[in-house]
């Protein structure tokens, strides 16, 4: 999700690390060994500490509930998983390390994460080079699938929706839904992720008969945004769209409700955390509104089976990253007893050719592209709690 267009050069370097390193991973002797074996190792390359910990947590914990689940069970035709992790520290320029240290050093069948979609263009070379899958749970860049060519790299997954369907979904939402005609866009302009989310809201909502009063920037790690905040009031929005994460969110709408701007604030899945409303304030998020792909008020039978038992292993409601993170294992686990194999090259074609897997929010496709044909929701921050509006598919 965060700092793509930092780790475009970073993956370049990483790519001269990939080079050296393709000969100790791979596709060839190591995966025959790992189908000989007792056990089958899956790499975390997780955003665990440094300024998204908690994504990279919450998904790193969703994945060993799948790893629970599926050794208890009896593993992988009797072969248990073992997990190894490592931190890139929420950093492009450490997760090419991590990746290169989950390949060489822990002989990792396959990866899952890291979280943020920077992260996972600097590790992508070096998976690549080494023939080894990765699925980013909760990477929703578009690039990070495909080539500059546009064709779609090989051992890249993702399992969350890309930010273009959450962008049209908010849009439509915004037009249809809460009828208004005018808003205000207020995003990130050091995030490709933002950025990327104001552009597609702008061309849907105007194509729905909208008009954007103004588009005021903000960037990473700014804690003060009344200018822009005053600048947005003077335009009298009916609704401000602010594409962004968690950290500079709850502070964003703390500021607009102080300075008296009272209409909706409308957003994206970056706002999925319990940080938002500790710094916000349960009462300035009311007639908050954000795209997500989960929510634990969901009474789908799959849901609440999914929320029950990371309950029961975290004493702790699950959020959207640890879902998605969970969902990652499903995916490679089927994929792996589909293949019959931890050979790379036959895992990701397994991986690709998932079809109506039974995932914790719904059924989940593959498209031509590696990404996830899924469900999508409208979640409404009321007193605090998060609480759904709307599904769209699943």
């Amino acid at each position: 999700m965060k700092f793509w267009k930092k780790a475009s050069r970073i993956a370049l370097a990483a790519m001269l690390v990939a080079g050296l390193t393709a000969g100790c991973g791979g596709g060839g002797g190591e995966k025959k060994a790992a189908d000989a074996g007792k056990e089958i190792v899956v790499g975390v390359n997780a955003e665990l500490t440094g300024n998204v910990a908690n994504y990279g947590k919450s998904m790193l914990s969703g994945f060993e509930l799948a790893v629970e689940e599926a050794n208890k069970a009896g593993g992988i035709d009797g072969k248990k998983i073992k997990v190894v992790t490592a931190d890139n520290k929420s950093e492009p320029s450490e997760s090419g390390n991590a990746a290169t240290k989950l390949v060489t050093q822990n002989k990792a069948i396959a990866v899952i994460g890291p979280a943020t979609s920077g992260c996972v263009a600097a590790e992508e070379p070096v998976l690549t080079a080494n023939k080894i899958p990765m699925i980013a749970p909760c990477a929703t860049a578009p690039g990070i699938t495909l080539q500059k060519d546009g064709k779609t790299k090989p051992f890249v997954f993702r399992a969350c929706f890309i930010d273009p369907y959450q962008g049209d979904i908010m849009a439509q939402f915004a037009a249809k839904d809460l009828k208004v005609k005018k808003v205000a866009i207020l995003h990130d302009s050091s995030s490709d992720y933002s950025k990327g989310l104001a552009e597609v809201f702008t061309k849907v909502f105007t194509a729905n008969g909208g008009q954007i009063t103004t588009d005021e920037a903000f960037l990473s790690k700014d804690v003060d945004f009344k200018a822009s905040l005053t600048k947005i009031k003077a335009t009298s929005p009916e609704a401000i769209y602010v594409p962004g994460y968690y950290e500079e969110v709850s502070k964003i709408i703390k500021q607009a409700r102080e300075i008296g701007l009272t209409c909706p604030m409308l957003g994206s899945d970056g706002w999925d955390s319990p940080k938002l409303v500790e710094v916000a304030g349960k009462e300035a998020c009311n007639k908050g509104y954000f795209t997500n792909a989960y929510t634990a008020e969901d009474k789908d039978p799959a849901v609440q089976k999914f929320v029950k038992a990371y309950q029961g292993k975290f004493n702790k409601v699950p959020d959207v990253f640890a879902m998605q993170g969970y969902n990652a294992g499903l995916i490679l686990f089927n994929a792996i007893k589909t293949a019959k194999t931890t050979d790379g090259t036959k895992l990701a074609d397994a991986i690709a050719k998932t079809k109506d897997l039974q995932v914790a929010n719904g059924k989940l496709t593959y498209d031509e592209k590696h990404n996830p044909i899924t469900t999508a929701l409208v979640l409404e921050l009321k007193d605090g709690k998060m609480t759904l509006n709307k599904k769209i598919g699943g």
